[in-house]
């Protein structure tokens, strides 16, 4: 992998395959954090989004290359101090609440695109992440910045022809400026809610090697995982408002653009999407189980990391049951509130303040274990 790439693109990709999934991979997201503002209002939303992600990563970035952390428990440390426990619960939290989200998905997508039982597809899911899990951290991030690739030409696919065939309504919506209030702040919890898993990307950012490298990787990510969004969204206006009403408007979009590439490939893609994300919330975890192990002379066994996954996975898949419209309405409504106290406003206070100082307050804790697969 070129060096400039690892230097400034892809912890950026990592972020964007660790948010995907939950974050607009089945339009869901983009439904309820910027549609429900109007088509004007939506797009107006995804301004402070991008904006307050790139300065969070920015920040976080930085602050791991200062202080050698590349765990989210040593980078909390390094944030909070001892209050790095009360991220450490509200991550648990959001690993089950988006890999429910995934599940619930993966089912639908397996039943509505292929015809198949939703079961089999999330026994297909939790199969894959926990083999990726097991592989370790190079695999994930191979695997993971290659499929980004992938992802934008299908999302590029699927904005060319939505603009080929419902170019004349999505025109329409957009000559309404149709602006509710709020959309300002729905950006920022969105933001927010993205922002919260930027500790699980650190271990994409040990190939910095100077503060230049890790602000420009920062300001990079959120435009790396907005762009996609953007064209999704476009896309989803030819078919707005009714849109707004579906579970999982790709769907709908797809049924109705009746490509044969694109109901083939699309699903896929998306599924792999949900095989990112999990894999990487779940590696994340890992490594903050490996480098705590380490601190007491330890070692993780390899079979623990596919068995941590299993373990999440099957947790998630019971509260998956409560249906994907609940879960992104209210659970992630709750999760980005928690998430802007605990983590986003410390990171862009205290922890601006670290970085623009040079500053860590605390001596380094060990860098991350090497899992021993790189």
């Amino acid at each position: 992998m070129l060096t400039w790439f690892r230097r400034f693109l892809l912890p950026g990709f990592i972020f964007q395959s660790l948010c995907i999934a939950g974050g607009y991979g089945t339009g869901r997201e983009l439904a309820q954090f910027f549609l429900s503002f109007g088509p004007t209002g939506g797009l107006l939303g995804m301004l402070p989004a991008t904006l307050l992600m790139s300065a969070g990563c920015a920040v976080a970035f930085e602050l791991a290359r200062m202080s050698r952390c590349y765990d989210y428990r040593s980078f909390l440390n390094v944030l909070l101090g001892r209050g790095w426990i009360v991220y450490e619960v509200a991550y648990l939290l959001a690993i089950l609440l988006i890999l429910a989200v995934i599940g619930s998905a993966t089912g639908a997508l397996f039943t509505e695109a292929f015809g198949l039982p939703g079961m089999a597809g999330t026994i297909l899911l939790l199969a894959l992440i926990a083999f990726l899990a097991f592989k370790g951290t190079r695999l994930i991030e191979g695997v993971l910045s290659v499929w980004s690739f992938v992802l934008y030409a299908v999302y590029a696919v699927l904005f060319v022809l939505s603009m080929k065939v419902f170019g004349p309504a999505i025109r329409e919506m957009l000559s309404y400026p149709i602006v509710e209030p709020g959309w300002f702040l729905s950006g920022v919890r969105y933001g927010a809610l993205q922002l919260a898993l930027v500790p699980a990307v650190l271990f994409a950012t040990t190939w910095f090697t100077g503060r230049r490298d890790a602000l420009v990787a920062g300001l990079l990510a959120g435009p790396i995982l907005m762009i996609p969004a953007l064209l999704f969204m476009l896309a989803m206006l030819g078919h707005y408002p009714d849109i707004m009403q579906r579970p999982v408007p790709v769907n709908h979009m797809l049924e109705a653009l009746d490509s044969r590439f694109l109901l083939i490939a699309f699903p896929i893609v998306l599924i792999g999407t949900f095989i990112e994300t999990g894999t990487g919330m779940i590696h994340a975890f890992n490594e903050r189980v490996a480098g705590s192990l380490k601190a007491l002379g330890r070692t993780l066994p390899a079979a623990a990391r596919p068995a941590i996954a299993i373990a999440l996975l099957v947790g998630a898949l019971l509260l998956s049951r409560w249906g994907i419209i609940d879960l992104i309405a209210v659970g992630y409504g709750a999760m980005t509130w928690v998430f802007i106290g605990i983590l986003v406003i410390p990171l862009l206070t205290l922890g601006a303040w670290k970085v623009f100082t040079r500053r860590l307050g605390a001596p380094p804790p060990a860098a991350r274990a090497d899992d021993g697969q790189g």
